[in-house]
């Protein structure tokens, strides 16, 4: 079993490197075996906006969370970077919850592989 921590810093749109970190998060988190953790930062808290309204047939990382979720991963957004953003946490996704460097500085001692996108 492995202990895995992705850390994103991407917003959800305008570049694929958060949607490649929740889709291989999600991969992950389909094995029984390993346990996954994600964290946003920076532009990457906009990812856990609830209610995401995109383009038919564009992918919507909102809904892109819901294996690891149902797979009982953790998803933390950086208060920060929330408040920074002007976003509140009743603006959150289902399944995510306002994170803090504490909890950031937690997850990477428990992970046996920490991954950054």
């Amino acid at each position: 079993m492995s202990n895995i921590l992705f850390i994103l810093n991407d917003g959800p749109y305008g570049t694929e490197r958060s949607y490649n970190g929740v889709r291989l998060a999600a991969a992950i988190a389909k094995r029984a075996s390993d346990d996954v953790r994600i964290f946003l930062m920076g532009d990457a808290a906009v990812c856990a906006k609830r209610g995401q309204k995109v383009p038919q047939g564009y992918y919507n990382l909102e809904l892109m969370f819901g294996p690891v979720i149902r797979r009982e991963g953790k998803i933390g957004v950086c208060g920060t970077c929330m408040d920074a953003r002007g976003m509140t946490e009743e603006e959150l996704a289902e399944g995510t919850h306002r994170g803090t460097l504490e909890e950031l500085t937690d997850w990477t001692l428990w992970a046996d592989k920490v991954l950054v996108f």
